[in-house]
């Protein structure tokens, strides 16, 4: 059983992350509102996959990622950033952070499930 964690501040997009995983099979969710209940769990918990947007009030998406890759045991946690920042230089800051994969809001459902399968496979690549 795979453990996914998805950190929005709209519950909307949170559900709506989840109705497009849901495919996945054998997957749990966990969800966050904010950055900083984001850090909470992932140094509470395991998880195999984090779905994270970059803006939130307290804490941002940017800083969760470098929170995530400073910690020794969550290192190679994949991170697949989904925002309405789609711009180069937002990807750019995104992947420079620390990300393994980007994705512009609105996205297509099949993209979502396409990365996320992507990341949860051993022999995954970086985008």
């Amino acid at each position: 059983m795979k453990r996914l964690l998805i950190v929005d501040d709209s519950k909307l997009m949170r559900d709506m992350v989840a109705a497009c995983l849901r495919p996945l099979g054998a997957v749990t969710f966990e969800f966050a509102g904010t950055g900083l209940e984001a850090i909470e769990r992932l140094a509470l918990a395991g998880f195999d996959l984090v779905v994270l947007d970059l803006n939130m009030p307290d804490v941002g998406g940017i800083e969760v990622i470098e929170f995530v890759r400073s910690q020794d045991r969550l290192r190679q946690l994949p991170i697949l950033v989904v925002t309405t920042r789609g711009d180069d230089d937002s990807r750019a800051r995104v992947l420079d952070a620390g990300a393994s994969s980007f994705l512009a809001k609105p996205f297509a459902p099949e993209q979502i499930i396409d990365e996320a399968r992507r990341l949860l496979t051993p022999e995954r690549a970086t985008t």
